[in-house]
């Protein structure tokens, strides 16, 4: 269980050590989960360790398990796409690390503060990312982020100047160091990181993007450090 951070009158469940340290999401889908665990051991490889399951693609409940007792604490995975309470719950059940959602839903928001889970709901607008944060969520997610930009996040530390973002949805590979140094707590990347590793792609080439993905999200940070 994660340790909650206290804000006011709202416990919030905090981002873990894993996405503190490495500041990536990598967002999995494929035509089945039996297909994941040769492309997270590729990712795990090139230093990605923060792992999304989404519920769009068939038996990510069946394999949940599985694919913990294979990576141990090597990594984390968490479960994303969901929808609705119940599907956060078994998630839950099953020891996702994280819930992840492309929406505001103040019921799976409450089920993952129940448990101290890390939860990253989604939205766009301030109003929505607004009221997601104040629920309690441990960061937002800006989705689809493509459409505003990195420029985004700075724009809402005006009015929310504690608020933890994280962008999704057309993210590529060389907006990271953009998106980091305007102040988001990670990235989630999907297609741009995975390429075509579940169509029979060189595995090898996903483990030098996610290389690439780690690189730059050091230097990144290490630039930020060293900022005076």
């Amino acid at each position: 269980m994660l340790r909650l951070e206290h804000q006011g009158t709202i416990s919030r469940p905090a981002p873990s050590s894993i996405l503190r340290a490495t500041r990536v999401v990598a967002v999995l889908r494929a035509t089945h989960a039996r297909e994941y665990a040769p492309v997270i051991e590729a990712l795990q490889q090139g230093g990605v360790l923060s792992i999304e399951l989404t519920l769009s693609t068939p038996g990510v409940f069946d394999e949940l398990p599985r694919l913990q007792e294979h990576f141990g604490a090597t990594l984390e995975i968490g479960v994303g796409t969901v929808t609705a309470a119940d599907e956060a719950e078994t998630a839950l059940d099953l020891g996702a690390a994280y819930i992840v959602t492309p929406v505001t839903d103040p019921d799976i928001i409450a089920a993952c503060i129940r448990r101290g889970v890390a939860v990253y709901p989604g939205g766009l607008t301030p109003t929505e990312l607004h009221a997601a944060w104040k629920l309690g969520a441990t960061a937002v997610k800006v989705f689809p982020a493509s459409v505003v930009g990195a420029g985004y996040v700075g724009q809402l530390r005006g009015p929310f100047p504690d608020i933890q973002v994280i962008p999704s949805g057309g993210v590529d590979i060389e907006d990271i160091p953009g998106w980091i140094s305007s102040g988001a707590l990670a990235v989630s990347l999907g297609g741009p990181l995975l390429g075509d590793a579940f169509r029979g792609g060189d595995l090898r080439e996903l483990t030098a993007r996610a290389r690439r993905v780690r690189h730059l999200l050091d230097q990144t940070t290490d630039q930020m450090g060293a900022q005076p």
